[in-house]
């Protein structure tokens, strides 16, 4: 009885522990490509892209450093967004390091209208001898321990509003809509993802372009707030509207740019008239943006003139706690669930 009293509580305990696990998130450095990194939970994992090919396999490197960082064996989901080079990277190098059990993507890059490029074609040469799953909206990536939502994929959005959503956004009235940049077509077949763990939300929107963030965000609001905003296509101007930065309502907005990608002033401008936005978290100092249009130090992971491929960590809890670390120094900041 005693026994059986003590393994049941052992399991208890165990249960427990796994439930208050938190979700963590990393925004790895590849140079103002795209890289990021979640693992539930339950240990299951999924990386976002993986950065750029070449420079002697510097990104597959990084990457794989943060993997072991974070105690895994294998990347559950490898989700690649979309087709531009600074996104599908080497994913031959980064399987012959790391093992991957499921890609996910948008289907062929014909779909986009471009003609492969000798790199997809090695990818896409790989990925048809695995698991491949090819996702449209309101498809779910079914990581175990959080809710992985496809909301935009293959130039395709959501239909219809998400529970609590829906609601008509006025920053549509006074913003008129973009053109739609033809020879950035692959940006706008980009898988975004809405997480869900618990009452925290994060929503990542890959290369979306501001043409698409009408799309998605007019003349209502299907997705609702969200705790954090992965700054869509590295901070450039031509990525984030205020039809989608606004009605959001992110506390934290966190953008993967590099020193002389991304971190445009324009888009920290955008950023920053966003109602209830309290910090953004950047990768790199942005040349660009100069002291007027950076963050802190504290909240950036490379500074000017160093780049030694730190990382942004996230980590949120179910009951929408979350904090946000600066890999270079430890730094963090924690946000309590309002």
């Amino acid at each position: 009885m005693k026994i059986a009293l003590a393994l049941f509580l052992a399991a208890a305990w165990s249960s427990t522990m796994r439930a208050a696990k938190p979700l963590a998130v990393y925004d790895v450095d590849v140079e103002g490509g795209k890289c990021v990194l979640l693992v539930a939970p339950s240990g299951e994992s999924m990386l976002i892209d993986v950065g750029w090919p070449g420079y002697n396999g510097r990104d597959t490197d990084r990457i794989v450093a943060a993997l072991k960082a974070a105690g895994l064996k294998q990347v559950d989901y490898l989700v690649i967004t979309h087709y531009d080079i600074d996104h599908l990277g080497d994913v031959p190098l980064l399987l012959s390091k790391f093992p991957v059990k499921h890609i996910v993507d948008h289907g062929p890059m014909e779909a986009s209208g471009k003609t492969p490029s000798d790199r997809y074609q090695a990818y896409a040469a790989l990925r048809d001898r695995m698991d491949h799953i090819t996702v449209k909206p309101g498809d779910q990536i079914p990581i175990k321990g959080v809710h992985v939502l496809v909301v935009t994929a293959a130039r395709q959005r959501i239909e219809k509003p998400l529970k609590g959503a829906g609601a008509p956004n006025p920053i549509c009235a006074t913003t008129p809509a973009k053109p739609e940049i033809p020879s950035d077509v692959e940006d706008n077949m980009s898988i975004g993802l809405l997480v869900t763990q618990g009452k925290f939300r994060m929503l990542d929107l890959a290369d979306l372009e501001s043409a698409y963030d009408y799309r998605l965000m007019c003349p209502a609001n299907p997705i609702g707030s969200v705790d954090v905003y992965q700054v869509s296509i590295h901070g450039q101007d031509k990525g984030v509207s205020p039809v989608l930065a606004q009605a959001l309502g992110a506390r934290v907005a966190i953008m993967g740019n590099g020193a002389r990608k991304g971190g445009a002033p324009q888009t920290w401008e955008t950023l920053r008239g966003a109602s209830g936005l309290e910090d953004i978290w950047q990768v790199h100092y942005s040349i660009a943006g100069g002291k007027e249009h950076n963050p802190p130090d504290d909240y950036i992971a490379n500074l000017a003139g160093f780049d030694e491929a730190h990382w942004i960590k996230l980590s949120a809890r179910s009951d929408g706690t979350f904090s946000v670390t600066n890999g270079r120094n430890g730094f963090t900041k924690t946000y309590q669930h309002k």
